[in-house]
């Protein structure tokens, strides 16, 4: 959902000055296209391009889609051209299937360039999710942004740069509202950061014993976790991007402090996998996520993030717990909001 805003007088003054980063990059490396044929620099010359690199389980990056989405929409016939570049943060993101899939699920209607290989990446020197690039006619770079916020400022670059390249454009904002995943996070109340669960980049795992690589290992929840710890209990292999549920009946569990709680997840292949969620011991009731009912039930039936807990009142350092109720999950990430 989104309307209209005017823009404040300093931002419009701040966005004229905008220095030259360098010039476009490449998108020749890019492993295939999606609502586009492929799209090249020289291409785009005489066009105002934005260049936003996501991969489609980052929240960070849903929570910004809302905001793009209208940026394409509005400007299109005024000469802006979205560029989303699609670089894999999981392996299972490097799936062109999967990747169209989230294309058409989260109602993404730009051109995306799939980089499953990492090319435009390195083209760009990149090293975030999400990363904005603003790229004028003449095919410079002339702004960029890492991360979520300034939606302001990078809506004044875009209409400054339309200016300069003869476009008429109102100084109107868009008025964006986003739900489900692509609600903003509640930041003032959140206390508990990202966390990555294969041991490649894992950290605050509280089970007793630590981490055992790459084998089957019987896991269990200390008797206290600390706030901003997490633990497994039952069987599971810890890999590097993910340990994977052997058994039925495995738990994770996490002490966190955040009005949302997401996991990235995948099940076995050809699987459904159906789970549990418990908030300090009870079914989550009016606090359940989008991906699960008030009694806490739920399915992982594919690989993408799921929304397990939003908190609609007081938020408090809480316990989360989910049970699978079959083998073969893979546990990715914990995300918060």
């Amino acid at each position: 959902m989104s309307g209209q805003r005017r823009v404040p007088a300093w931002l419009r003054k701040d966005s004229d000055r905008l220095p030259v980063e360098g010039e476009l990059p490449s998108f020749d490396g890019a492993t295939g296209w999606l609502n586009s044929p492929a799209l090249s620099a020289a291409g785009l010359r005489g066009k105002v391009v934005v260049i936003d690199f996501w991969t489609y389980t980052c929240i960070n990056w849903l929570r910004q889609l809302p905001y793009v989405r209208a940026w394409a929409e509005k400007y299109s016939e005024q000469g802006l051209v979205v560029v989303g570049v699609h670089t894999p943060e999981f392996p299972f993101e490097q799936d062109a299937g999967n990747v169209n899939r989230a294309v058409r699920d989260l109602r993404v209607d730009y051109p995306v360039a799939i980089d499953s290989d990492y090319a435009v990446w390195q083209a760009f020197d990149n090293h975030y999710w999400p990363a904005l690039y603003f790229a004028d006619a003449e095919g410079r770079i002339r702004h960029h942004h890492f991360g979520e916020g300034e939606y302001e400022r990078s809506e004044t670059v875009i209409q400054q740069l339309l200016a300069e390249a003869g476009s008429s454009t109102s100084d109107s904002l868009v008025s964006v509202e986003g739900d489900g995943l692509e609600a903003p996070a509640d930041w003032d109340t959140l206390r508990t950061p990202e966390t990555y669960a294969g041991y490649y980049r894992t950290e605050s795992f509280a089970s007793p014993g630590g981490v055992v690589q790459d084998k089957p290992h019987s896991y269990a929840v200390p008797p206290e976790l600390r706030l901003n710890r997490w633990a497994l209990s039952g069987d599971w292999t810890m890999r590097p991007h993910a340990p994977r549920l052997n058994t039925a009946e495995g738990q994770v569990v996490y002490r966190f402090h955040a009005r949302d709680l997401h996991m990235v997840m995948r099940p076995a292949a050809g699987t459904a996998v159906p789970f549990r969620v418990l908030l300090d011991g009870q079914p989550p009731g009016d606090a359940h996520g989008g991906d699960v009912d008030a009694d806490g039930r739920g399915t992982v039936v594919e690989q993408r993030l799921y929304q397990l807990i939003r908190q609609p009142e007081t938020v408090a350092d809480r316990t989360f717990e989910i049970t699978f109720l079959d083998p073969g999950v893979e546990v990715f990430a914990f995300t918060f909001g």
